[in-house]
């Protein structure tokens, strides 16, 4: 069955010129009934805001006692079923399962019999396009990869922050227009991924902000370990400045004893650190390394300081 066909049969709303604005009230998805399969922190999210803009979620799947809660608390009265149950009972499903399960979950879905010809599946991984939806899509549902760019807390917070989130979206060509519509109702912002460069459009969105993570959470240690009782009100400002300059200016915004060619004082940061914790001196000293030659590159530092500032950094690794 094709988009068209399923459009045809008053399920979706008609798309002018094949495309339409999703703005467009007229241009969205009719009513639909949605699946969630997967309740961690983004499926019930997700459906959570598809309610918001008039769905209607009937059915999860949920295994442990949190996904459960969350379940419970974000998407009240939703009947917990299998998955198969929870295609079964909707015509538009999320598949917020991890990485790595999803492959294998599409794949027994569709061995079972469990997906229907026109049904709407989305994942929601960053690390995979629409071919991996394939079984799904090869017994006639219609697949859409929208990935929101960004960190979710499983609970309604979440909902307030999708609004003007970057999803990044693949999808078949004929289905561009329904991605969008879904994405928009979501109340975020499409941004088209194509299906080749998919995995490194995910990494480097996990590089940039679960690397970022691990070393806002070693400064408030090593703070910490400095006596500072709210590591968090001295770095939030500094922290908040250093993003917003380097989103705005990239490795013009670098600084810092790196980027000045300060070696001397690098030293002394890895003797510091050496007393603190194992983990965080390798950190220290591979993110110093790359800043060190984006510096250079720049011209911010000299070879000569560069090759001072990587022989100390080498130091303690030889």
């Amino acid at each position: 069955m094709s988009p068209s066909d399923f459009a045809d049969r008053g399920e979706f709303a008609p798309l002018a010129d094949g495309l339409g604005d999703p703005a467009d009230p007229g241009n969205r998805p009719a009513r639909l009934a949605v699946g969630v399969v997967g309740t961690g922190r983004v499926g019930p999210a997700l459906g959570a805001a598809l309610q918001l803009a008039g769905h209607k979620v009937v059915a999860a799947s949920a295994v442990s006692a949190a996904s459960r809660r969350r379940a419970e608390t974000l998407l009240p009265g939703v009947r917990i079923v299998t998955p198969p149950q929870v295609l079964a009972a909707a015509d538009l499903v999320l598949l917020t399962v991890p990485d790595d399960a999803l492959a294998d979950l599409v794949t027994g879905l569709a061995a079972t019999g469990a997906v229907r010809p026109g049904q709407i599946l989305v994942h929601t991984s960053g690390a995979h396009g629409v071919a991996v939806l394939e079984p799904a899509t090869a017994a006639g549902a219609l697949p859409l990869a929208l990935h929101p760019a960004m960190t979710f807390t499983g609970t309604s917070v979440d909902l307030a922050r999708l609004a003007g989130c970057p999803f990044g979206v693949t999808a078949p060509e004929e289905l561009r227009p329904v991605a969008e519509a879904l994405v928009v109702e979501m109340g975020g912002e499409p941004e088209w991924v194509p299906e080749s460069v998919r995995p490194m459009y995910h990494t480097a969105l996990a590089h940039g902000a679960n690397h970022l993570v691990t070393l806002v959470a070693q400064a408030m240690e090593l703070l910490r370990t400095a006596g500072v009782a709210e590591p968090g009100r001295m770095l939030g400002p500094l922290l908040g400045a250093a993003l917003d300059n380097s989103l705005r200016s990239g490795d013009a915004a670098l600084t810092g004893p790196v980027a000045r060619g300060d070696a001397g004082t690098v030293r002394r940061h890895l003797a510091q650190l050496s007393t603190v914790s194992p983990d965080i001196p390798a950190a220290y000293r591979a993110m110093a390394r790359a800043t060190a030659q984006r510096a250079l590159a720049r011209g911010t530092i000299d070879e000569t300081s560069a090759a001072a500032l990587l022989d100390v950094l080498n130091e303690e690794t030889q």
